[in-house]
């Protein structure tokens, strides 16, 4: 039977929405999966046809399952992922057994931050960067020798979902970030660059032919506390003119520097002063509500017609319907074990409240926001205006309540 594999998959949002798009292609789902949880849990996949445990760090052993699949008369057709740490190990497997023309090299250097930095060196969209391998020489000869701008941001080349992204406003932040992640990692490089200001977009995009297709331009609300965690995603149903030729041709000129020539990625982009700069490259769609938050706004489903590229097909990006949408994420100001949560329903019957979603379960540990991870709920809304749309997912949000009880309470 035709089957799709995939490595690694998460309880909800895109990467499971992949899944159930694969189920709608026709197509027998497997999933090679390391959570043990998701095996005992195996009701809550029907769209998953068949669930093996296999260890994902492990390319052989992914391979002997893939092996054994073939020979049970599976006839694997694509072998993907929408999980960071296994993208392009999906596509190196999947041009590998299956054909797929993946560009696996594009999207291995857009998934180490410095590799990216590298690639894009000397171009209008690169930014002032540079890395201190620890295993090499000291912090003090490092700083003797490079001379960073601050404030600056520091970061781990794998981090994801805003782990690990620290901001140094002096020298003595700066050390102490760098030295941080450098101990986390193992003495891994570390990545410093300037920091920059202004309005920053997420461009969802696929590519095929070399070209870059822009699916959708998403306006990112940052919250600036410990952390640079994006709270808040608003879809720009007609690009603004001061962005209309200038983004586009970033985006095509970044992927072509990339040398991507068959594959999805999004793109996190900051207009400083009038000039895009890359801060972050992925080789796949965004995690979490970014599916359902374009489908909302366009009714195209990119995970449906992402599969079907990969697959050999053209996709089809025409949009059903433009609505202004936007989603609002939810988050907790306190650390505590999770007894309740109230104002789900209340919160989905307002009016053009597209969805609603409460991640956590009772007796879930939840704390302020250090990474995307932390991020707890979200409420997607259209309107017939973006303002609109901004408002009610906002007030809707606003009516989630998550109860908690301290942890030091027995």
């Amino acid at each position: 039977m035709r089957t799709i594999v995939f490595l690694g998959v998460n309880k909800s949002g895109s990467s499971r929405e992949a899944v159930r798009a694969a189920a709608n292609l026709g197509y027998l789902t497997v999933l090679l999966t390391d959570r043990d949880a998701f095996l005992q849990q195996r009701s809550l996949f029907p769209d998953v046809h068949r669930m093996i445990r296999v260890d994902l760090t492990d390319e052989e052993a992914i391979r002997q399952q893939l092996v054994m699949l073939q020979r049970q008369g599976r006839v694997i057709e694509l072998i993907v992922s929408m999980i960071e740490p296994h993208v392009t190990t999906a596509a190196r497997l999947s041009r590998e057994i299956c054909g797929t023309p993946l560009s696996c090299e594009a999207m291995e250097r857009m998934q180490d931050k410095i590799l990216t930095r590298d690639q894009l060196r000397g171009t209008a969209y690169g930014v002032q960067f540079a890395s201190w391998d620890p295993e090499a020489e000291s912090w003090e000869s490092w700083t003797e020798r490079e001379r960073m701008p601050l404030p600056a941001v520091v970061k781990s080349p794998r981090s994801t979902g805003s782990k690990d992204v620290l901001k140094a406003v002096d020298e003595e932040e700066l050390r102490a970030a760098a030295e941080r992640l450098a101990a986390k990692y193992d003495g891994e490089p570390v990545l410093i660059e300037e920091y920059l200001d202004g309005p920053q977009v997420l461009v969802e995009a696929l590519v095929w032919e070399g070209t870059a297709r822009i699916v959708a331009v998403i306006e990112q609300e940052i919250s600036k506390e410990e952390r640079f965690i994006v709270t808040g995603y608003a879809v720009h149903t007609v690009i603004p003119d001061e962005w209309r030729e200038s983004l586009p041709r970033a985006v095509q000129e970044i992927v072509t520097a990339m040398g991507m020539d068959l594959g999805a990625c999004h793109l996190e982009m900051r207009d400083v002063r009038g000039g895009w700069k890359l801060i972050e490259s992925n080789p796949r769609i965004s995690g979490g509500a970014m599916n359902s938050l374009i489908e909302a706004a366009y009714g195209i489903n990119l995970m449906y017609e992402t599969l079907r590229l990969f697959l050999g097909e053209t996709p089809n990006l025409s949009r059903r319907h433009v609505r202004p949408a936007f989603a609002q994420y939810v988050t907790v100001k306190e650390r505590g074990v999770l007894q309740r949560v109230t104002g789900k329903q209340q919160a989905a019957s307002y009016p053009s409240v597209h969805e609603v979603y409460v991640k956590p379960k009772q007796g879930t540990r939840l704390q302020p926001p250090l990474s995307m991870g932390h991020r707890y709920a979200y409420v997607i809304a259209t309107g017939n205006t973006l303002d609109e749309a901004r408002e009610l997912a906002k007030h809707a949000a606003g009516k989630i309540t998550f109860h908690l009880r301290s942890e030091e309470r027995r």
